[in-house]
């Protein structure tokens, strides 16, 4: 844990565009793993240097150029390039896009550590991050079929009781047969699972330790 702390505060003191050193910001939300350690390092230097809604834009802006650029998005998971190569493509790319010099910098010590193949999911942890500084509460509904407005409409009024003044909550849904009935939910860092095929797997367990 201290290995990780200290190598991310490396990384958000190598992206400050400022003197001030310090500590990490603490973030709204844990984020884990290596992507959680980049996105981390980054919500703080931008929070510090007051450029975060700047630095939001600029991500969302990296998120949609991997989404629509094919060779773009090769570049960052090609294993076979130099970091020093990829340093110098992604700082040219990225300063074209038009992205703040924190946002670039961050990119760039990306590269130069070999963590551009992790960027998809350092985008998905910052973005995590960004949602819970507006007070948005991520829901993921897994059920085993698609929920009709009605039942949709009433889970959301259930799952909203949950949330606390100022909160806006935000659901995805999600369509998995295997699950055979029931639903599993996953609001912010809480996972529920009342899904038939996990009591299924309850009830055979306790059969199995009564035989």
């Amino acid at each position: 844990v201290v290995i990780m702390a200290s190598r991310g505060f490396t990384l958000a003191r190598c992206m400050s565009t400022s003197a001030r050193a310090g500590q990490l910001v603490k973030p709204p939300v844990p984020v884990f793993g290596i992507e959680g350690r980049y996105a981390h390092a980054l919500y703080s230097a931008a929070t510090k240097n007051k450029k975060l809604d700047a630095v939001d834009k600029d991500m969302k802006k990296v998120e949609s150029l991997m989404a629509s650029d094919a060779k773009f998005a090769q570049f960052v998971q090609d294993p076979s390039l130099k970091r020093t190569q990829k340093k110098v493509v992604i700082e040219s790319t990225m300063k074209k896009q038009g992205l703040s010099d924190l946002s670039v910098n961050a990119l760039s010590a990306m590269a130069e550590n070999g963590r551009l193949p992790n960027l998809n999911a350092v985008l998905k942890s910052f973005q995590t991050l960004m949602s819970a500084h507006r007070g948005e509460v991520m829901c993921t509904v897994t059920t085993a079929k698609q929920l009709d407005s009605k039942s949709m409409d009433e889970l959301k009024a259930a799952l909203n009781g949950f949330l606390k003044k100022g909160q806006t909550l935000h659901v995805e849904t999600q369509v998995d047969p295997a699950i055979l009935g029931g639903m599993v939910v996953t609001i912010g860092d809480k996972y529920v699972d009342m899904s038939t095929a996990s009591k299924i797997k309850t009830y055979t367990n306790v059969i199995r330790e009564a035989i």
